[in-house]
């Protein structure tokens, strides 16, 4: 048995500047960039959230611009099998996430928990 939530939306921003970047979508979301959060280090702003809201991360990247998911979970490898039988195929195995891609085309992340008050709003799954 294990739980998984929507946990984020990452906002991929093809930039030399993930600053600047962090500083439109902000202001463009009505959130201020929070320099403070942990996750804000290296090619990653995080913006402020709200308690029970999604997470907004900037990320800078080298590849296009888009927009992608991550879903939470307190067992990456049973959510990533769980997504398999759904269809979603691996696409790359990382020290602390999995990148998924669905059947329909996008990709996504597997992630371990992000979010406070785990697993509250969380699927369960046997």
């Amino acid at each position: 048995m294990h739980h998984s939530r929507f946990c984020a939306v990452l906002i991929d921003c093809k930039t030399s500047d993930v600053d600047e970047a962090a500083r439109y979508w902000g202001e463009a979301l009505g959130r201020s960039v929070d320099h403070n959060h942990p996750g804000s280090r290296g090619n990653y702003r995080m913006l402020e959230t709200p308690p029970d809201e999604v997470i907004v991360q900037i990320q800078r990247v080298d590849h296009e611009s888009r927009v992608h998911i991550d879903i939470e979970t307190d067992d990456i490898p049973a959510e990533v099998a769980r997504l398999e039988k759904l269809g979603a195929k691996v696409v790359d195995r990382l020290e602390r996430w999995v990148v998924m891609q669905a059947p329909t085309g996008q990709r996504f992340c597997v992630v371990r928990v992000q979010r406070p008050g785990f697993p509250k709003n969380a699927n369960r799954w046997d």
